[in-house]
């Protein structure tokens, strides 16, 4: 994943002799802060060459960084500054913009910061506000917070979603307006039909899927053979869609997508459970990869969610599941799906030998009569953070549920799974919140998930956007 990319301009008063006279205090900050963001390993500055005091060094150094392509641009305030050199310097920069200032009586950066923000209000311009030491951790993680949600946003502009056949199961939450992707998130949607994967699968090397094959039967935990649903050509052929989605991906350019699936490949082919997991996984039978982001039902605000959160987390493998049962007894939630749970979720382990041998590949159920695997395991315990881009009237809201996955001894699991839907994958999640606020407004049956407190990022996600966001807590 690349780094983000992050402009840093920093002000000055227009008058020149108190500019020359401050010009040290506003370097030495500037400094800091750019030594700050870089130490985190995620960022790449692109700091300001020049103080700005002027409108003609606010606008070179604005487009300066323009060129540069920055993700953001970060306002930096250590001393009293001419907030229309912010103005004129907002009107060229990428934004959206994080007004940051110190906090010392001596150093009115605070002062510079309020009336130039006032500004940015009057503007219209998106930004947020953040104060304090940049070397202090609290105000480093709201930081960084921010930047992962803008730099998020500005990554996936750009990019193409590939839709690989229609709306799944006549869900209307899976299917989204493409004018309005475009206009608000930059994302093209290219439609794919799913007889292209059985076409390229009938072409992929054999010597290349015997390998994937005895690689699979080595790490797998346990292949349950039938002789029926899942034979060794069945799961022969499910690789061979892996091999397929990945060269349509790359000849298409596409960077995330979504199957539909059920009613063709699922009745006349095979299912997708192993493409998708190996997808969503950082590793194939090939070695390490980034995830690929790959919705099942072809949910397309579902995959547009994981594509965020995967950038936000700079490549961690992210959850797709149903909202299956609550049990009260336990007080947990069984997030199930029949495909898209990354056997990375196993033993949250970038190594395949971890998680794969606490994984089962199960006879598919008889609803998809093509047959094929099941991708079963149990989801690693862990503090995640849950979410979904959804629409109500036509208005995009973002649904953020902080939670924790919860591990059971193996039996008692197994046993939770065998009163829903025992071949397929599944995670027990605790919720911070009643069973009744979640059911009453949750947007839809599909969830996406990644391990850590991802909250603020995604709300300041919600604010760049400017949509609404609800915490489930």
């Amino acid at each position: 994943m690349h780094k983000f990319k992050v402009g840093i301009l920093t002000f000055s008063d227009g008058r020149k002799y108190i500019h020359d006279d401050l010009l040290a205090t506003n370097w030495r900050y500037q400094e800091r802060l750019a030594r700050a963001l870089e130490a985190t390993g995620e960022i790449e500055v692109v700091a300001g060459r020049e103080i700005i005091w002027t409108t003609k060094i606010a606008q070179a150094e604005a487009q300066r960084l323009a060129a540069e392509k920055v993700d953001l641009t970060i306002f930096n305030y250590a001393i009293w500054a001419f907030p229309h050199l912010t103005g004129m310097a907002s009107r060229f920069a990428p934004g959206p913009f994080l007004l940051f200032c110190n906090l010392h009586p001596s150093e009115p950066g605070m002062v510079a910061m309020l009336s130039a923000a006032g500004m940015m209000d009057q503007l219209g311009a998106t930004y947020t506000r953040i104060w304090g030491d940049i070397e202090d951790p609290p105000v480093r993680r709201r930081v960084m917070a921010y930047v992962r949600a803008a730099g998020a946003l500005s990554q996936i502009k750009g990019q193409t979603y590939g839709l690989f056949g229609g709306r799944p199961l006549g869900m209307y939450t899976a299917v989204a307006n493409q004018d309005d992707w475009l206009k608000r998130f930059g994302v093209d949607v290219e439609h794919v039909e799913q007889e292209d994967i059985v076409r390229y699968a009938a072409q992929v090397d054999a010597a290349k899927v015997e390998r994937a094959f005895a690689w699979l039967e080595k790490h797998v935990g346990r292949i349950a053979y039938d002789g029926k649903a899942l034979t060794p050509d069945k799961l022969k052929l499910q690789i061979r869609s892996y091999y397929a989605a990945r060269q349509i991906a790359e000849e298409k350019q596409l960077d995330f997508v979504g199957f539909k699936a059920h009613g063709d490949l699922t009745d006349h082919f095979a299912t997708m459970d192993i493409a998708e997991a190996f997808l969503n996984d950082p590793y194939d039978f090939d070695g390490p990869h980034e995830p690929i982001v790959a919705a099942t039902e072809a949910d397309m605000d579902g995959a547009l969610t994981m594509q965020i959160m995967k950038h936000i987390t700079r490549g961690e493998t992210v959850l797709f599941a149903d909202v299956r049962h609550y049990d009260a007894v336990d007080d947990v939630w069984y997030l199930a799906n029949s495909g898209t749970h990354a056997t990375f979720f196993a033993g949250r382990s970038k190594d395949p030998a971890v998680n794969l041998k606490r994984v089962t590949f199960f006879p598919e159920v008889s609803y998809y009569p093509a047959g094929g695997a099941s991708v079963q395991h149990f989801a690693a315990p862990g503090e995640i953070t849950l979410a979904r881009l959804a629409r109500k009237k036509g208005q995009y809201w973002l649904a953020i549920v902080p939670a924790t996955f919860i591990e059971f001894p193996e039996e008692i699991a197994r046993a939770k799974a065998a009163t829903t839907t025992p071949e397929w994958p599944c995670a027990f999640a605790r919720l911070h919140v009643t069973p009744d606020e979640f059911l009453s407004s949750y947007p839809c049956n599909h969830t996406h998930g990644v391990y850590g407190d991802w909250v603020q990022e995604l709300l300041n996600v919600a604010h760049v956007l400017g949509i609404e966001a609800k915490v489930y807590k």
